[in-house]
């Protein structure tokens, strides 16, 4: 792959996604998303960034993101701790979380950082815990976007994710005994500047996208997960970022174009916005890829 190439794609990579520091989200209905509430027999706790609060870009608070509907669908009650715009490293090391960045109904996290309100969740329910997710790394990479050697940065950045989520991972262990931990990663959003007229040399960049997803990040993230016995969802492969870029299918918006890149352009918000977020169906392609690893 040319030097010059990855770091085009590395730089268009950690812009877009630093459009994960967006505001809120949505967690589940009345009966689903605050300590306080009537307590079912099982919790699931939900941490990470946008993507784990379901941020909508079009309507901002939403419940249409993956944590509502897999606590929904598996008869759990859900505390969202998630933040958007959060880091690997806020993950566990910034305290509280502005009201415009929680997902709707979610418990305020006060002077505590996720994981420390995680951990005294699950400590509170244990035994009764039914699902951890976490959905945590894109923020990490966005400051490279203005790097010197984005490839460099972004090498740096994965390796501070692996660490944080090092440091977070054993913690959120202990404090969940054996209950089921999911760990996600993201669709390959940047399939969409195949189709995208912002990004000249798009289709170029949306074939090394495939590898970057494939062999570097999700490789990355899949590691942290399996030292604590951990699940990894390959978002990526669910929403089928791997899938050959030289079968083709008719879009409605974009006329013939690879499938894997339709495929983008129905389950996030890329394609046309520019905004790496999924779309409510991506959001239940999402639930559904975790409640196929949770059978």
């Amino acid at each position: 792959m040319p030097g010059v190439r990855r770091s085009a794609l590395v730089g268009v990579l950690l812009v877009a996604l630093g459009a994960c520091t967006s505001s809120p989200s949505a967690p589940p209905a009345s009966s689903a998303s605050s300590t306080s509430s009537a307590s079912p027999e099982r919790v699931y706790v939900s941490l990470g960034d946008s993507y784990a609060t379901g941020y909508q870009p079009s309507a901002g608070s939403s419940r249409d993101g993956f944590p509502h509907l897999v606590a929904e669908r598996s008869g759990l009650r859900l505390v969202n701790l998630a933040c958007s715009g959060a880091t690997s490293a806020q993950l566990r090391a910034q305290p509280g979380c502005a009201p415009a960045n929680r997902a709707v109904d979610a418990p305020d996290p006060a002077d505590r950082t996720q994981l420390d309100a995680a951990v005294a969740a699950l400590r509170e329910h244990r035994g009764r815990v039914g699902l951890v997710t976490v959905v945590i790394g894109g923020n990490d990479l966005a400051p490279c976007a203005r790097a010197a050697d984005a490839l460099g940065c972004a090498s740096r950045a994965v390796a501070d994710v692996r660490a944080n989520l090092a440091a977070v991972l054993p913690a959120l262990r202990e404090a969940a005994g054996d209950a089921p931990i999911v760990g996600l990663t993201y669709p390959d959003v940047f399939l969409g500047a195949w189709v995208s007229p912002e990004f000249p040399d798009g289709q170029d960049l949306a074939r090394l996208s495939v590898t970057l997803f494939r062999d570097f990040f999700n490789t990355a993230l899949k590691a942290e997960y399996d030292e604590v016995g951990a699940t990894f969802v390959d978002v990526t492969a669910a929403t089928g970022g791997y899938g050959p870029l030289t079968e083709t299918t008719e879009d409605p918006t974009y006329g013939r174009v690879p499938t894997p890149v339709a495929r983008v352009c129905a389950l996030t918000h890329f394609c046309a916005l520019t905004d790496v977020h999924p779309t409510p169906a991506g959001h239940e392609a999402i639930a559904a890829a975790v409640l196929e690893a949770t059978r």
